[in-house]
Order: C-alpha cells, then sequence, then structure tokens
C-alpha cells in the first residue's frame, strides 16, 4: 500500500487570484484531482491510500485519514478555505505524526535487528503552497523549523521526524497575476531555491518543483506520478580513494557497430519530457550541448542522498526479501537502551574493483537505484563485471569501518545500477559454503566447523535467523546454532512491547479525532487597561465636581462588570432573520422589513411565509447538487389506489413481473403482494379461473344479503311442506334438525382433527326413541327472531373477546355463554364457531370445557323436551 498525503496550504495568501481570475486555492484543488486521475492509469494505483491535511491547528487539519472514504476525501477538498497562518514546521510534524503512528504499532521499523527495505510503508507526502513567508501566532519566521516534540510513541529511537520511506515533494505556486508578455517554456521544471520547503525536500530525499504556469503545473503532476515508486531512501558515501581512470571511455563501439554513450541509458530512465533531470546532468537544447555527466574534477557523485527501488512480488503482491541491512551499531544483550537511528543509513562504498560473488542456491535481494550522478560516474565506466563493496559504520564488533554486506554493480546492458544486499561478510562465508559443498560434500570436518563459528562471531546475532533459513533452503539446516536467536535485551523487548500499545491507543484517539469540530470560545473576556476602579479616579471625581453632580448618588447607580465578555458569532448557525431581530445585519433592516411586509400582506391561502422563494435558494454552490439529502427530507408520497404491475426488465418472459411470485397470468401479478394461490383442479385448464374483483370501493347498486337464521330458515320451509299435499308430506322438521345436526358434527369434527383428537359422536344423531320424539321449538315471529338475532351478535362479539384474552380463567365466558338466546340448533351453532374460534388460537383446554358445555345444553334441552310431554295434555281426556 502506497501512502499519498496531500498537504495543503490553507493560509490567507491562497486567496490570491491569478490572471485567470482563479484563486491559489482553486487551482491547488483542480491540481489534486488531476494527479488522481493521471494516477489511476497505473494498475499498482488500487492499493493507493489518500490523505489530505491542512495547515489548520489540530485536530481540524486532518481532513482525511486512515479510516476516511474516497467520498470524504474529495467532499472535503472541495470544501477547504483559504483562512489562517502558514505555519509549514507544525503541519509537517503533524504529517509525519500522522504516518509514523502506525508504523509503530505494525513494527515496520524493526528496531534493534537492522533494516528491513522489504518491510516498507511507502508515503509520498505531496506539499502544495504558494511560497510565502512562514507565519505562527509568534510571529513571521525566516526559516523552516520543525517542532521535535514527541507525542508519537517511539519518536525518540528516531533522530528525524521522517522515515527512510517517506519523501517530501513541494510544489510551490508562483503563477502571476497578469498574463505575461513573453513567456517561454522552460526545457524542465526549476526548483524552488528560495523557498523554505526545498532543503526539507531535499533532505527526505524529494524535490521542490516552482510553477509560473498553468501547462508547467501539469507537467509537474505528471513528474510527480512517476516518483511515486516503493522504495526506501540511502545516503551513499565514498570512502576510500577514486577509482583509477580508464581510457578511452567516451564514444565506444559496441558489437553491432553502433556508438554507445552510457549517459543517454541514464537519461531514458529520467522523468518524460526530460523534465526531472538530476542535479550535474545535461541536455541538449537549441543545439547547444551542455554538460550532463560531471566533470572529471566533479565529486557529486561521493556523496548521494537517492532512493532504491523496492519491487511488489508479482505472485505474492508485496515485496520479499532475505537479508537487511545491518544497524550502525553492535547488538548488546546487556544494553538497557536502544541506540537511536538515523532516518537515512549511511552506506559507504569501497571504489576497490572487485569481483561479484555468487553461490547456487544461496539467496540474494537485488535493489535498483534512482538515477542519480554516482549511477552515471559508474555506467561511463562501463564496467559490468566490476563491482564495489558496500559497508555501514560501527556494524562490526571489533572494526569501526565493519565488513561488507553487499556491493553495488551494473546492470550488463548498462541500462542501470543495482545494489545486491548479501549476508554481512559474505566473502568470508561465501568461500566456506563453497568449500563445503564442493570439497566436503556435505561432511564438515572439526577445521571447517571452528572456522564457521569464528564467522558467526563476527556477524550480528540479527543476521541469525536469515543465514539459518537460507542455509535450510541449500540443504544444510543444522549449522547455525538455535540460541543465536534473541540480540535485545529483556528490559529493551519489554520498552518495544510498551512502546506498540501506546502507538496503538494514541493511533485510535487520532482516527476518532478525524472531524471532530474545534470548540468555539465563549466570547471575549472585556479587561479593564487600569487596575483602579473609575470612581476611584481623581480625573473621574474632578469632572462630576466641575458639572456639578452628585458623586455619592452616582456610585450608588453605576455596577461594575468585572466579567464582561463579548458574544463571538458562529459561523456554522443559519441566521433566522424572520424570526430573530439580532439576526439582521445593520445594512439590511430596511430590506429585511419589506420582505417581511410582503410575507405578511400576502394574499395566500394557507397563511404567512417566514421564507421568501429568494431566501430558499440562496445555498451554498456545493450543496446545490445533494439532491439525496433533498429527497431524504422530503415527505414520503401517498400509495396508489390501485397498483399497477411494474415491468422490471424488457427482456426475458414478458409475463413475469416478479420471480418470488407464483402466479400464472401477468394482470394478476401486483408488485409487493404475497403469491397467489394456483388455479384449482375443477376448473379446465384452458379457463382463466374464477375472476377476482379489483380492489376499491363497492359500486352503489351492489345487493347486501344478510345470511338467514336456522330457525327462521327452517320456519319458512315448514310453512312451505303445510301447502303441500297430503301424500307428498315429508317430515320437514326432522330432516331440517337432522340437517343443522350434521353440519354441526362436521364443524365439531373439523374442529377436533385440528386438535388431533377422534370425533365423538352426538347423542342426537344416533337413531332412537328419544331422539325421534326431538321436536321443533314452537315458531317465534319475525320480530322476535329478529332481536335474537341481534343479542347473539353483540354475544358473540364480546366471547370472542374472552376467547382471545391470555390466561385460564374462563368463568366470564361461561356466565356469558348462558345468555344465548333461540333454538338448541341456534345455540349448537352458536357454540360450534366459539369451539373453531378457541381451536384457531390452540387453546385446547377451552376446546373440551366448550364441548361439555354443549354436551350439557343439549341435556339440558332435551330434559325440557321431556318434560314437555310429559306434562302436555292428552286429546281424548
Amino acid at each position: 500500500m502506497t501512502i499519498i498525503l496531500f498537504l495543503i496550504d490553507t493560509s490567507a495568501s491562497m486567496n490570491q487570484r491569478t490572471f485567470l481570475g482563479t484563486t491559489l486555492l482553486d487551482i491547488t484543488k483542480g491540481a489534486v484531482e488531476h494527479f488522481m486521475k493521471f494516477r489511476s492509469r497505473d494498475p499498482a494505483s488500487r492499493g493507493d491510500r489518500y490523505m489530505l491535511l491542512t495547515f489548520e491547528e489540530p485536530p481540524a487539519n486532518v481532513k482525511s485519514g486512515w479510516k476516511e472514504s474516497h467520498a470524504t476525501f474529495m467532499h472535503e477538498l472541495k470544501n477547504l478555505q483559504a483562512t489562517g497562518l502558514t505555519s509549514m514546521g507544525t503541519s509537517l510534524k503533524h504529517a509525519f505524526d500522522l504516518l509514523n503512528v502506525n508504523r509503530m504499532q505494525s513494527g515496520v521499523d524493526t528496531y534493534g535487528t537492522g533494516r528491513c527495505p522489504f518491510y516498507m510503508e511507502p508515503a509520498v507526502i505531496i506539499c502544495v503552497t504558494d511560497g510565502g513567508r512562514l507565519s505562527s501566532t509568534i510571529g513571521v519566521q525566516n526559516e523552516l523549523n520543525l517542532p521535535m516534540n514527541n507525542p508519537v510513541p517511539g519518536n525518540e529511537l528516531t533522530r528525524e521526524p521522517f522515515r527512510w520511506d517517506q519523501r517530501l515533494f513541494g510544489v510551490v505556486l508562483r503563477l502571476p497575476a497578469s498574463p505575461p508578455l513573453d513567456f517561454q517554456m522552460p526545457t524542465y521544471i526549476p526548483s524552488a531555491d528560495d523557498a523554505a520547503i526545498d532543503l526539507m525536500c531535499e533532505v527526505t530525499g524529494g524535490r521542490s518543483y516552482s510553477i509560473s504556469s498553468h501547462r508547467m503545473l501539469m507537467q509537474c503532476l505528471e513528474s510527480l506520478v512517476q516518483k511515486v515508486q516503493p522504495g526506501v531512501v540511502i545516503n551513499f558515501e565514498k570512502i576510500g580513494p577514486d577509482p583509477p581512470p580508464i581510457n578511452n571511455e567516451a564514444n565506444k563501439v559496441n558489437e553491432n557497430g553502433q556508438e554507445f554513450d552510457g549517459v543517454n541509458k541514464v537519461v531514458e530512465n529520467a522523468d518524460a519530457n526530460h523534465l526531472d533531470v538530476p542535479n550535474g546532468s545535461s541536455l541538449t537544447v537549441d543545439g547547444k550541448e551542455r554538460p550532463l555527466t560531471p566533470a572529471p574534477s566533479s565529486t557529486s557523485w561521493h556523496n548521494c542522498k537517492k532512493l532504491i527501488y523496492v519491487q511488489r512480488s508479482a505472485q505474492k503482491g508485496y515485496s520479499v526479501g532475505h537479508w537487511p541491512i545491518p544497524e550502525g551499531f553492535w547488538p548488546d544483550l546487556n544494553s538497557p537502551t536502544l541506540t537511536p537511528r538515523t532516518a537515512h543509513p549511511s552506506v559507504k562504498f569501497s571504489c576497490t574493483p572487485c569481483e561479484p560473488q555468487v553461490v547456487e542456491n544461496l539467496p540474494f535481494d537485488k535493489y535498483e537505484l534512482e538515477p542519480s550522478p554516482l549511477t552515471q560516474y559508474i555506467l561511463e565506466r562501463r564496467q559490468p563485471g566490476v563491482c564495489w563493496q558496500v559497508f555501514i559504520t560501527n556494524s562490526a564488533k571489533y572494526s569501526d569501518i565493519g565488513h561488507p554486506f553487499g556491493y553495488l554493480k551494473a546492470s550488463t546492458n548498462l541500462t542501470c545500477v543495482n545494489l545486491f544486499v548479501m549476508p554481512y561478510n559474505y566473502p568470508v562465508l561465501l568461500s566456506l559454503l563453497e568449500e563445503l559443498f564442493k570439497v566436503h560434500k556435505m561432511k564438515p570436518p572439526a577445521k571447517w566447523r571452528q572456522q564457521f563459528e569464528n564467522y558467526l562471531k563476527t556477524m550480528p546475532v540479527y543476521y541469525a535467523g536469515p543465514l539459518r533459513r537460507a542455509l535450510a533452503r541449500m540443504g544444510a539446516p543444522n549449522l547455525v546454532p538455535e540460541n543465536l536467536e534473541s540480540c535485545l535485551s529483556y528490559s529493551v523487548i519489554s520498552y518495544l512491547k510498551k512502546l506498540k500499545n501506546q502507538a496503538k491507543i494514541e493511533y485510535e484517539r487520532l482516527v476518532a479525532s478525524v472531524g471532530t469540530r474545534i470548540p468555539q470560545n465563549e466570547g471575549i473576556k472585556v479587561t479593564s487597561k487600569s487596575q483602579t476602579s473609575i470612581l476611584q479616579r481623581k480625573d473621574f471625581n474632578q469632572l462630576m465636581q466641575h458639572y456639578g453632580g452628585d458623586l455619592s448618588s452616582l456610585k450608588e447607580q453605576l455596577n461594575e462588570y468585572n466579567s464582561f465578555t463579548l458574544q463571538v458569532m458562529d459561523k456554522d448557525v443559519k441566521p433566522q432573520s424572520y424570526r430573530n431581530a439580532f439576526d439582521i445585519p445593520r445594512k439590511n433592516l430596511l430590506d429585511q422589513i419589506a420582505r417581511m411586509r410582503a410575507n405578511f400582506l400576502q394574499p395566500s391561502p394557507s397563511g404567512t411565509r417566514l421564507l421568501d422563494d429568494d431566501q430558499m435558494h440562496s445555498i451554498p454552490v456545493q450543496q446545490m447538487g445533494d439532491y439525496h439529502e433533498y429527497l431524504r427530507k422530503a415527505p414520503q408520497p401517498l400509495r396508489e389506489i390501485e397498483t399497477q404491475p411494474v415491468r422490471l426488465h424488457m427482456f426475458g418472459n414478458p409475463f413475469k413481473v416478479n420471480k418470488n411470485l407464483m402466479i400464472d397470468e401477468a394482470d394478476e401479478a401486483m408488485v409487493g403482494q404475497p403469491a397467489k394461490h394456483k388455479r384449482h383442479s375443477e376448473s379446465p385448464p384452458g379457463s382463466p379461473g374464477p375472476r377476482k374483483r379489483k380492489p376499491g370501493p363497492l359500486p352503489k347498486d351492489f345487493p347486501i344479503r344478510r345470511p338467514g337464521s336456522p330457525a327462521f330458515n327452517m320456519q319458512t320451509k315448514s310453512k312451505e311442506n303445510e301447502d303441500r299435499p297430503p301424500d307428498t308430506e315429508s317430515p320437514v322438521p326432522n330432516v331440517t334438525v337432522a340437517n343443522h345436526i350434521e353440519a354441526s358434527h362436521k364443524l365439531s369434527n373439523h374442529v377436533r382433527a385440528e386438535m388431533n383428537e377422534e370425533p365423538i359422536e352426538n347423542e342426537i344423531g344416533k337413531s332412537g326413541p328419544e331422539n325421534n320424539n326431538i321436536s321443533v321449538s314452537p315458531p317465534v315471529s319475525i320480530q322476535n327472531h329478529k332481536q335474537i338475532q341481534v343479542h347473539n351478535a353483540r354475544l358473540k362479539h364480546s366471547v370472542i373477546k374472552e376467547v382471545k384474552r391470555p390466561g385460564r380463567n374462563y368463568e366470564h365466558l361461561f356466565s356469558q355463554l348462558k345468555n344465548v338466546q333461540g333454538s338448541l340448533d341456534t345455540k349448537r351453532l352458536f357454540i360450534g364457531e366459539i369451539i373453531h374460534e378457541a381451536a384457531r388460537f390452540k387453546k385446547r383446554l377451552l376446546v373440551d370445557m366448550l364441548r361439555q358445555f354443549e354436551q350439557s345444553v343439549i341435556k339440558l334441552e332435551n330434559k325440557k323436551q321431556k318434560v314437555q310431554i310429559v306434562n302436555k295434555p292428552s286429546p281424548n281426556r
């Protein structure tokens, strides 16, 4: 993951306007968007993390940090405002702290165990400023100073506030306010040498750009995109004498007879359009040759701070390596503290020519150097078979310069220079390994083992793990002892764990503080310049006596306000000029009175409006296109009375509206409704099924029919049977009663089936002398029948409420069932409906009680019938 951090100058000087009418801050916003567009062309940009910081005071300076999305980044970028001071030093320190707080908890720096180039978190900091004077609350500063306080845990382990994989690039905008009369595009983008940020860019391994036109700005952005490369910055320093000169270096001829110039190969690796050429280089401009290679007396290649490219593995997606770069001190198990390291390792190289050494199956790391005067000098010598050894000072125990850990070597085709990182003191180790595999055939004698142990004593302990893995890969796994693992003392390890926990807490605090507002001042306290009271001053007393005022009565009327404060207006609170008169500026009082009069006297039937049309549309430009927020606040529309089926797509089956609906016809599918039942088996397959009425109000001529009572139907049928002739007369009352009993019997059986119980035979349905003697209750009048029907309907409503009520107290329910009126058939149907309702709510105990109650009602009615038959007088008497 490559971190690209934009540090935007939001001082008031960024409000300067160019000859195109745009401010410098607007140009900065457009430059950031163009950079992201250019960067998106690279496939490696998928893992980029963009951050946005400003020159404001924390925590308001972090607009987009570790957890914010790309949408938040763009939103905060568009809403930047240029108000403040040019506090570049503190802003750069805050940017480095934001990046370093994650490094400490992840353990990327590997303090005390060597520097691993493949363990990195590359970051590119792009600072866009106008190059003005540095200002702070103290005053104007002439130099760029970074405060060296350490709010981030672990900063004391590195002397500089930045790390070796963090580079700073400064873009200094110097666009004129008037159109230039005679503008010539320079051949390359110059550095902002007089800007305060230029020296800081060189220290971190970056550079600055001085921008004087919009075309130059676009070319600068393309150059910056090419600078976004994963790698670490190393300071190369020469030790010892210069290499011997080589005759006939210039204009060599290769095997194909073509003229070769090693310098041209370097130029190919420079940025596009030759706009970012290293110092000491040259180009051909207007037919004139400018010096590109350093002159023989030039010493710029003796000391170079340049980047080495650390490429990611195509298979794994991250950098892979084997050997670290040694520390600048010898590890000591008894040391209670760690020696602070520099941000960039100082790698010494000796110009003594050596032959590159490699052993089969022994891994090594290869890193390409960024084009620099050092790479140009090596390529000019055209010696791909010669290497220069590299050292780290004080890395050995008994030597100041230390032992070599790798070498610099030109590529075979002389296009670049590579740094090969090998095991520590690799000449001794490679000779021992070659002797082991070729002479001793993996059977080392005692003398060889003694030599190998002597080598391990000259090697830093943190090389033991990589060496053990490398030897196991070569087939010699047991040569390095297991006790050579830890190179740090217990106190140092505990200290590093403590710093890691503290860094995790600080990281969570910084992440949570992003987006928080700075608390506004409650007010400006007014303090008197003089310590004495105004009533005790001599000049005031003399003045009052001169005008004849009563000083004693005046002292009683005057009160002093020691804690008087002036209220500060909050910019985020929208003024309500129609509700609060103090929100109206003084210059707008007359206009506001006219608006309020128009609102009050308007002939609108809906009443007065508190907002005018012009004020409703007076919103910031960045909020005009935010229609999602407007739709979210809008009231929800009412649903349609008759919803129409919506075609979700225009391909496939045109009759299938929704896959979740199981339908037969397209006109029956309603969006948002459950699936209809399938067609019944009685209807033929070609018929569309029963036609259903559309939802909506009933028509005016719709006939309303009420269901008749069983007793009333029985009476009407008995009257019809009386009018029939005697030969066709049949026992209609018994048949009617039997039909009602059969229907009730079916209902009770249905309820029992739901309750998984066996049906019980009704005594009324049995044949016997008692049942044959059952007769229909005496006919009642139509008016009484209606009264009974209304009474039972009200009673049924209250009884069903009792059924639905939770609990098992059914005394009130059965007391209401005793008030059922009508014949036995009416009561049985009433109780049967109550049983069905109780079974629907799965109240089995109540169902059993209702059946017992039904049997008791039947027995009671039978007894009444018997008593009536017995008490009935005989016609013969």
